[in-house]
């Protein structure tokens, strides 16, 4: 199906008590999943594509208002994420030859502040859900090699981005290096994204297209004209002993490099905001975020919608930010694709959904991986500034593959 024909749904709320939206995911889910709530998809009734390079994000995004204009929806529950909803990823560069997808579902259930809800495409046969197990078949563990950038070649690549900040043609610049596996026999996404879910509990768990992880990263939310995103750049290791982790984050937030790396960031993305907004007002200063293997520097981000503009549009605009490009981003950019050499394909792209009111949710593709046709390919990047190590950043990289490689394991 396309964008130009019709789609009718029905959205209905389900009344059931101790629900855990984790234990009913499908064998290839489409998903999005935050804290226990979210989206969880079935099958695909349509899926839009884009191969452009420069506006691919804008071509979906005319797209899906193509197809939003010609649906028939019922929606007996009113709240983000019901309706007309479509899962997307995106490619990270302009360069890569990864396609850009949104999918709208056979069925989506979701579930929101204790409400639960079914939508279903006319035609489309409801699956017996309420019989899924929340155990869910163990893989073989994977043992990831080295992929298409060694960590030799990954700290020639940090020296040699360091030289041209230093010659002041940049600000700063992410590199990112991968680790490559084969693809075991009957693996079973579900599992992982259960794992995920429970030592991740405040990142966005994502399963779209062979794309999946847990980002700690939003890339921006639109809800009734609200805009906010979070932004991550500065990063340590977790320390074992409470009060040695306690100190590790004080110094993080008083370490001038990982402070500067956070402010292009969020200078970056307050001026790509702007010409959305009536006003964008982000934290005055970082705050240091906790996950299991790492603290980030963090800032949160809030703005106002100055024009009917969809979650798309804005993250059109926004992506790719300083976090995961660099200051200048086109400089940045070009760099990367000069150093790295390979194609990233949807690492660190947008991921997440949109509505038929052009709200949605989309966090950045990180800490993830990427499964094309027998294999699975990670990604972990670090924001290189003037101050950079290549043995710091390289340990960087090896924390930040953490989260797959357990979930994995």
């Amino acid at each position: 199906m396309t964008a130009g024909q019709k789609l009718t749904l029905t959205t209905r709320e389900l009344h059931t008590d101790d629900f855990k939206l984790l234990s009913h995911l499908p064998e290839t889910p489409l998903a999005f999943i935050r804290g226990g709530d979210g989206i969880v998809g079935w099958g695909e009734a349509v899926r839009l594509e884009s191969n452009l390079s420069a506006g691919r994000v804008a071509d979906l995004a005319a797209q899906w208002r193509t197809l939003v204009a010609a649906a028939e929806v019922t929606d007996e529950v009113q709240l983000p994420g019901t309706g007309l909803v479509a899962f997307g990823t995106f490619a990270f560069s302009d360069l890569s030859k990864a396609a850009s997808t949104l999918i709208v579902p056979q069925v989506i259930l979701g579930s929101r502040d204790g409400r639960v809800w079914l939508t279903t495409v006319s035609g489309a046969a409801a699956p017996d859900f309420w019989t899924h197990s929340a155990e869910y078949k163990a893989n073989a563990s994977i043992n990831f090699e080295t992929g298409e950038i060694s960590a030799e070649k990954f700290k020639e690549l940090v020296s040699s981005a360091v030289e041209k900040i230093n010659s002041g043609t940049l600000a700063k610049v992410v590199l990112a290096r991968d680790v490559i596996a084969k693809l075991p026999e009957k693996f079973d996404v579900r599992s992982v994204l259960q794992k995920l879910a429970h030592q991740y509990p405040t990142c966005w768990v994502y399963s779209v297209d062979g794309m999946f992880g847990a980002s700690p990263e939003l890339l921006v939310r639109v809800s009734h004209a609200q805009v906010s995103a979070r932004v991550l750049a500065g990063t340590a290791g977790r320390g074992t002993d409470p009060g040695v982790d306690q100190a590790i984050a004080v110094a993080l937030a008083a370490s001038s490099k990982n402070t500067a790396e956070h402010a292009f960031a969020v200078d970056s993305l307050v001026k790509s905001l702007a010409p959305f907004c009536t006003h964008v007002d982000a934290d005055p200063t970082p705050f240091s975020l906790a996950l299991p293997n790492v603290w980030h520097l963090a800032s949160d981000v809030h703005g106002v919608l100055r024009e009917d503009a969809s979650v798309l549009d804005v993250a059109a605009a926004l992506h790719p930010t300083a976090a995961v490009a660099g200051t200048p981003t086109d400089v940045a950019q070009n760099l990367i694709a000069k150093l790295e050499g390979s194609d990233r394909g949807r690492y660190a792209g947008p991921v997440g959904w949109i509505g038929a009111d052009g709200d949605g949710e989309w966090a950045i593709g990180l800490r993830g991986a990427q499964i094309t046709d027998k294999t699975i390919r990670a990604f972990a990047g670090c924001g290189i500034v003037a101050e950079s190590e290549p043995e710091a950043e390289l340990a960087e990289t090896d924390l930040k593959f953490r989260p797959i490689r357990e979930a994995l394991a």
